[in-house]
């Protein structure tokens, strides 16, 4: 006789899907099915810093590129794709480690969002 099959996604699966953006992050801690499990408390906390950082990070761009125009178009346009490339690493790197089951701490973001999961 086989054991019944769990019903939804699972964790691994909800927990990546959260770092799409802040709109499943928020559904998942809304939706009690989702926030009472820490693993992905954690993910959707540490995927809305995430994404507040990186709007914060580009408003703050948008303020100081003026600024930076001495050094030409084309090297500001390298170093926003630069950063760029960055922040789609490290969502990579989150959304592959939250598919493996792994709670990959961000810096300055991954212990407070451990703290929450826990709450």
């Amino acid at each position: 006789m086989s054991s019944p099959q769990k019903s939804g996604a699972s964790d691994n699966f909800v927990a990546a899907v959260a770092y799409f953006s802040p709109i499943p992050a928020f559904f998942f801690l809304a939706i009690r099915h989702y926030n009472k499990r820490p693993y992905v408390r954690f993910h959707a906390w540490q995927s809305l810093v995430f994404w507040a950082f990186v709007f914060l990070f580009g408003i703050a761009m948008g303020f100081v590129a003026p600024y930076l125009r001495f050094l030409g178009t084309r090297v500001l346009l390298v170093l926003f794709c630069l950063v760029c490339l960055a922040v789609f690493f490290v969502w990579l790197w989150c959304v592959v480690g939250a598919l493996h089951g792994k709670r990959c701490r961000l810096p300055l973001i991954g212990d407070w969002a451990d703290e929450q999961a826990y709450r």
